[in-house]
């Protein structure tokens, strides 16, 4: 049976860049040892809506593949309706934990369609921390 997180990274694989996603996801995992699967799960809307700006055809595409509407929001609502933790905090990373994400986020430059930046991370990871929907434009 597909995992969730396969579904959502596979709805868009191709049509946004991940880089973010992946590299933020493994820092999260490395640090505050969170699972892999659910991790991946909670961060990927959170790490499309960040990118989106930067990737306007790529965001059109996805929005047409997933029925409309903004994909960072169409992804987070369908992993809640399926049940899946967007809490990051839930698991298991702790709140105080945000910055020093950030600043491992941002320490060696990866390849991103925007910038990666730490208080942009920050901004992220506060609002995917308490389970939130991404911020979108």
């Amino acid at each position: 049976m597909l995992k969730l997180h396969d579904f959502c990274n596979r709805a868009v694989l191709g049509a946004a860049s991940v880089a973010l996603h992946h590299k933020l996801c493994h820092t999260l995992g490395g640090t505050f040892d969170m699972p892999h699967a659910q991790t991946h799960t909670a961060v990927l809307p959170h790490a499309i809506a960040y990118n989106a700006p930067s990737v306007p055809e790529a965001m059109e595409r996805a929005s047409r593949a997933l029925g409309g509407g903004d994909p960072a929001t169409k992804l987070y609502e369908l992993a809640v309706g399926l049940g899946a933790e967007m809490s990051l905090a839930k698991l298991g990373m702790p709140k105080d934990g945000i910055a020093k994400a950030a600043a491992l986020a941002v320490a060696n430059p990866y390849p991103n369609p925007r910038p990666i930046t730490e208080e942009g991370i920050v901004q992220l990871l506060s609002r995917a921390v308490e389970g939130l929907p991404p911020i979108t434009a």
